[in-house]
This record gives structure tokens, sequence and C-alpha cells, in this order.
């Protein structure tokens, strides 16, 4: 695999040229890291024209690779760090946790990730960041365990946002031809209730939906710390 991937860059292949490639050598997985890779102009301008609706683009690993203004305000815990979505679900406390959790969505997700990890065996990036999410959370280790497989699937989720509390969201899936192995996602409110709190929340200064966030890892996690 490693002598593909100095092939694929030497001749600078494109992801279907690449595909090509490991299917001639008969390698049954490529690796889907879009570490670098510059994504097309044009689904950032998609993002942006879905506004109010909260939208992101992720990776097969559930890396943010592009969002727009109410996704940022939706959900900026998941812009905290690496921006992986899977790494801040799985080591958040529950109390300031983007996602309001349930164990058949936990299991769900790592049943795709269980998926897509499939298709990159032995790639160096995900072994650590497989490794390194069992060592940090019990419950990640043992969904991966059993290693259920999923896909991507729209569904309706609680989403926790400190300044506006609890939005329930309709979140639909798509993937994305002109970026393989990326995906996005979009928010839609599911009745009027969550649809006045998300019109709130866009109606706010950036400094008075940080301040909910902030105030809540002083109290409760500097402090403990």
């Amino acid at each position: 695999m490693q002598v593909l991937n100095a092939v694929a860059r030497t001749l600078s292949l494109d992801a279907a040229e690449k595909a090509h490639l490991y299917r001639l050598a008969d390698v049954p997985t490529v690796p889907t890291s879009h570490a670098g890779t510059a994504l097309p102009e044009e689904l950032q301008v998609i993002l942006d024209h879905l506004e109010p609706l909260p939208a992101v683009v992720l990776s097969a690993r559930y890396d943010v690779l592009a969002h727009n203004k109410p996704y940022e305000a939706l959900c900026p815990g998941f812009l905290l760090g690496e921006r992986n979505v899977v790494g801040r679900v799985f080591l958040t406390p529950q109390c300031c946790n983007t996602y309001h959790h349930n164990w058949d969505d936990l299991r769900r997700m790592v049943g795709y990730l269980r998926g897509a990890y499939a298709k990159n065996l032995g790639d160096p990036g995900w072994e650590d960041f497989i490794t390194g999410l069992c060592g940090e959370s019990e419950d990640f280790a043992s969904l991966w365990a059993r290693n259920d497989v999923a896909v991507p699937a729209s569904r309706t989720k609680q989403v926790r946002n400190l300044a506006v509390g609890e939005l329930e969201m309709f979140l639909t899936s798509m993937s994305l031809p002109s970026l393989p192995h990326a995906w996005m996602q979009v928010y839609t409110p599911t009745d009027e209730l969550a649809w006045v709190k998300l019109r709130e929340l866009l109606a706010m200064t950036e400094e008075q939906r940080q301040r909910p966030w902030t105030e809540h890892r002083e109290r409760y996690h500097v402090a403990a710390g």
C-alpha cells in the first residue's frame, strides 16, 4: 500500500485515478484521508446558501472539513481541538455534550466508523485514531469491539446548545460524488419550537452565544481540574 501511495503522489493522481490504480493492483481498500486535500470551492458556496440551516461536510473519519455559520453557532463543541465529531462526542462530558445520545445513536456512529475503517486497513492515521479513542473512552472501546457496521443515515437527533437549550433536529446525510468518502449533514428543525430556538441562536452576537459555554467550563470543569 505504501508503494501504491508513493506512485499515486508521484503521478499526481486524483481520487478516481487512485482508486483505479488500486483496483489494477488488486488491492481492495483505498485510503480515504483528506489531509491536505483542497475542497471544491462550490461546496462552501452550497453550505453558505443553506443558511439558516446548519450544515457540515465530514470526512469518513468524522473530521469536520467545512461548515457554515449556522453550524458553528449550533455545534461549537465540534469545532474545538482536532475538529473531529466522534472524538468530541465520546470524550466530552454529557453535561455539555452537543449530542444528547442514547446507546443506539452511539452504536450507529461507531458502526459507520467501522465500515469506513475497513477501507483504510493499515493506514497509520486511522490506526492511531482508533487506538487513541479506545484508550480514552471505555464506551467507544466497548462499541468498537462489537464489530458492528453501519452507513450514514438520516435521523432525528437532540442537539444541546447551552445558549438556547435542546433542539430536536432532523439530520439529512448526503454523499458527495465530487469528494469521495466525504459526506454532508444538514440540520433541519423538526418543529416550530426548534425553529424559534435556532432563530434566537442565530440572532445572538458571538459573545452572547459563547458566554454560556465559557461560564459552564469555568464553573464545572476548570475548577474541578
